[in-house]
């Protein structure tokens, strides 16, 4: 006669209990798995949400001192062609620096998403 039952005494199981193990074991270990990954993306970000903070700092002293450039500039020429004339100059050129770098940006966009051969 067959044996369906483990025998107890020889510590032999029966193939579904070591194959139910098995499947136990292997979520176990996804679980385990994504835990870790989650704590990982979870301390990234935390280090990321810093540099974002550091970044923005930093663009804003950038901002802050091109402000500055731009008044001093003004400042500078207007001695030698007004107050009117000096901002007239300088906002002019400042727009069409401005306007020729968005140019240059809008062409690599263009080309990064494939539209320029």
């Amino acid at each position: 006669m067959a044996e369906t039952e483990p025998d107890s005494e020889s510590g032999d199981e029966s193939l579904g209990d070591l194959f139910g193990r098995l499947v136990d074991d292997a979520k176990g270990f996804g679980q385990a798995e994504v835990d870790y990954y989650r704590t990982l993306v979870r301390e990234r970000l935390r280090a990321a949400k810093a540099s974002l903070w550091m970044g923005a700092v930093a663009m804003s002293l950038a901002l802050a001192a091109s402000v500055a450039l731009v008044v001093g500039l003004v400042f500078t020429l207007a001695p030698y062609v007004g107050p009117g004339w000096a901002t007239l100059i300088v906002v002019s050129v400042a727009l069409s620096l401005a306007s020729l770098m968005g140019w240059l940006a809008w062409q690599q966009i263009k080309r990064v998403m494939g539209e320029l051969p």
